[in-house]
């Protein structure tokens, strides 16, 4: 008789961890762009119910799907799995203040996007 493991092995830990980050970050990029996993769901052409196992970390989600999801989330795959973003080639050093500013709006929630954004735009016009 075999006698089997109680617990996992340090790879299928990794992945189950792997798996559960994407999840929750997967549910923070809808929350903020204010979709439900409902609508999530149906952009990406699944039940709810399954949207709700990706984002808990109890369904793996298709590596060929990352990059449907990413584009309907806004981000980069990168980002979605929780990767540093690459960079252009010559640029060193930390990103410019600007850009940094720029990816963190990009996670405030939809309204407080769209008000930054006026508020860029009528800055902008001023100095055309």
């Amino acid at each position: 008789m075999l006698d089997l493991p109680t617990h996992m092995s340090a790879p299928a830990m990794k992945d189950q961890q792997f798996y559960q980050r994407l999840g929750r970050r997967i549910a923070e990029h809808r929350k903020a762009l204010g979709l439900t996993q409902t609508d999530l769901a149906q952009e990406l052409g699944v039940a709810q119910q399954t949207m709700a196992h990706y984002e808990g970390g109890t369904a793996r989600i298709a590596a060929a799907m990352l990059p449907t999801v990413a584009r309907a989330l806004g981000v980069t795959i990168e980002e979605l799995i929780g990767m540093p973003a690459r960079r252009g080639p010559g640029k060193r050093g930390p990103a410019p203040k600007l850009q940094q500013q720029l990816e963190r709006v990009q996670s405030l929630p939809k309204a407080q996007q769209q008000a930054i954004s006026k508020v860029l735009d009528s800055v902008l016009a001023a100095h055309q």
